[in-house]
């Protein structure tokens, strides 16, 4: 069989895949390398038979009737999501096509899929997303059943050890799949982030004081319990207190189910007049917004998923070149390096005091800038992370050896999908 004629069958079960952009890229990459593509995956836009920006990515949508917000509905969720993706997975088996596959998580229940899969010769691989212990510890508030905490876990072991490979999304995924006793040469990192097709040219400092020549801050991602983003709200309300409420407005861009709490957050505070809500944007909706921001705050607090995600909006920030103020976390410390600011507990008082020292100081603002630019073009940008997640594929359906230069993925598609952040994170 010819490389061009390979299919690569994408499950997911958290989003629709029009949603996710780390999927959309991963699909178009697969496309430039001559593989064909199909994604299953909840239903989003019913219009939708082809990925958008793709040439001939198949949609397999299902349909998804239950949204979990406790232990029980998680469940239904995950079972319901289970037996659509494995009814339509058969389908594309006895069709002739999923010659591998790619799971995404959350949920890790697909691992019976994975010893079929492989029974059958055919390459299963992990694409691991997020830490499902961890953030079922977070969204406990610290306090999880032992008992749930463990069989997550369990998932987590039988998800990583019935994979052909496994794809984590920086080097703490890694280190995690290792001690869960993955072979170090079935584990490849490859990180989340924009193509550099999909970034505009980055304007000058001076472009980022906004209309009117005000300081402009900026949120973008879920907007969700784990994400902390009321911090963000109140580090807004310290910052009124340090200079006024003249000169600068924060844009908290984004959705979830924490939005109706924001808002009534920002109301009862009486912050209307410096705190809006752009709802959820479009890719170049997104690079208007960051590129013509002054700072980027990345509120996750300092919890042990948090220390161990890179968070995709950081990315987004970096590659704009946006200065960041974040909680000292270990991965963030990886990604931002010195194009950010690290406050020691992510206080809301500490978040405020950072973001006032940045504003006031424009040649900082300028040598993080310069930083962030160049960790995007050399280390972080997608087309650095697709050669070595295509180097895995090639070499497990036995193809060709990986060109140096890996074709670009066309950008059209993550620029023209509403911007997502599976769970916050990578």
């Amino acid at each position: 069989m010819k490389n061009r004629r390979a299919n690569i069958t994408i499950l997911i079960a958290n989003l629709p895949a029009e949603r996710d952009r780390r999927v959309i890229r991963e699909c178009l990459s697969l496309e430039e390398a001559g593989y064909e593509v199909t994604v299953i995956a909840p239903r989003g836009d019913k219009s939708l038979k082809v990925l958008p920006g793709s040439r001939n990515t198949r949609l397999r949508p299902y349909p998804v009737f239950v949204y979990g917000s406790g232990v029980l509905s998680f469940a239904t969720e995950f079972i319901w999501s289970f037996l659509c993706i494995a009814v339509r997975l058969l389908g594309e088996v006895f069709a002739g096509r999923a010659q591998a596959v790619q799971v995404c998580n959350p949920p890790d229940v697909y691992w019976p899929l994975a010893l079929m899969m492989r029974a059958m010769g055919r390459p299963w691989v992990f694409d691991h997303h997020d830490l499902c212990p961890e953030v079922y510890a977070t969204r406990s508030g610290g306090q999880p059943n032992r008992w749930v905490y463990r069989m997550l876990e369990l998932l987590e072991w039988l998800t990583l050890r019935t994979a052909s490979a496994v794809f984590a999304t920086n080097e703490s995924f890694r280190d995690n799949a290792l001690r869960r006793g993955v072979p170090e040469e079935k584990v490849t990192v490859v990180r989340n982030g924009p193509a550099l097709g999909e970034i505009a040219p980055a304007g000058p400092d001076g472009a980022a004081e906004g209309r009117h020549g005000e300081h402009h801050l900026v949120y973008l991602g879920v907007l969700g319990p784990q994400d902390n983003v009321e911090g963000t709200v109140l580090a807004a309300e310290e910052l009124t207190r340090i200079r006024g409420r003249a000169g600068w407005r924060l844009s908290i861009a984004g959705d979830g189910e924490s939005l109706p709490a924001l808002r009534k957050l920002v109301a009862d505070r009486g912050l209307g007049d410096v705190v809006e809500f752009t709802g959820w944007l479009d890719g170049q909706a997104v690079d208007d917004l960051l590129r013509t921001a002054t700072v980027a705050i990345q509120p996750d607090l300092p919890t042990t998923m948090n220390h161990l995600s890179t968070m995709a909006k950081t990315v987004e920030y970096v590659a704009r070149g946006l200065p960041v103020v974040a909680a000292d976390l270990v991965e963030t410390r990886r990604t931002a390096d010195e194009a950010a600011i690290y406050v020691p507990n992510g206080t809301p008082l500490e978040y405020a005091m950072a973001i006032d020292e940045l504003l006031r100081d424009r040649e900082r603002r300028e040598k993080m800038r310069e930083v962030g630019l160049t960790r995007f073009a050399d280390h972080l940008a997608w087309e650095h992370q697709a050669r070595e997640y295509l180097k895995v594929w090639h070499r497990l359906l036995a193809r060709r050896p990986v060109d140096p230069t890996v074709p670009r993925p066309r950008t059209s598609g993550p620029g023209s999908s509403r911007v997502a952040e599976p769970a916050g994170r990578e």
